[in-house]
């Protein structure tokens, strides 16, 4: 059993970054600038924004579903010239390995059924072993410190 890393979809946000600063505060959301080296995490390409790089802070829904009572909104970075990325299968990019991670398992209700905190280095083993029971559906992935979101986790499909 192996594991993909998804990240948010750059079409999603599209709209986001061509807004101005003054379009931006009225929904809620602020243009920033990366202060110091992995401080700033794009939810899209799933790399840290490098110092001085322009960034969008905005609110996202990472648990929509209507019936659960684990619905959840957060704070999340886009980098303004992020790239969509694609992990490959059973590969934890960098800025993942780099961080102190909340791990949540959920099923097919949006249930959650597991919860761990790992070091990141750690987390591709916690993966697969999750993973492995079929019951869990997803899994998201946050920053342990501040409690953002920051990727999600599921079996590959299949070839």
């Amino acid at each position: 059993m192996t594991f993909r890393i998804t990240p948010l979809p750059l079409s999603s946000f599209q709209s986001w970054l061509a807004l101005d600063d003054a379009a931006l505060a009225e929904r809620g959301a602020r243009r920033m600038f990366a202060q110091t080296p992995n401080s700033a995490p794009c939810r899209v390409s799933l790399i840290d924004a490098e110092p001085g790089e322009g960034l969008i802070l905005l609110n996202h829904a990472h648990v929509t579903a209507a019936t659960s009572p684990f619905r959840a909104t957060g704070p999340i970075f886009v980098r303004e010239n992020a790239v969509e990325a694609a992990p490959a299968v059973g590969v934890l990019p960098a800025l993942l390995q780099i961080r102190l991670l909340s791990l949540r398992a959920y099923d097919r209700d949006w249930m959650m059924t597991d919860a761990e905190v790992v070091e990141g280095a750690a987390a591709a083993t916690w993966l697969d072993e999750r993973l492995a029971d079929p019951l869990i559906q997803t899994i998201h992935i946050h920053a342990a410190r501040r409690g953002c979101y920051l990727a999600a986790a599921s079996r590959p499909a299949s070839d």
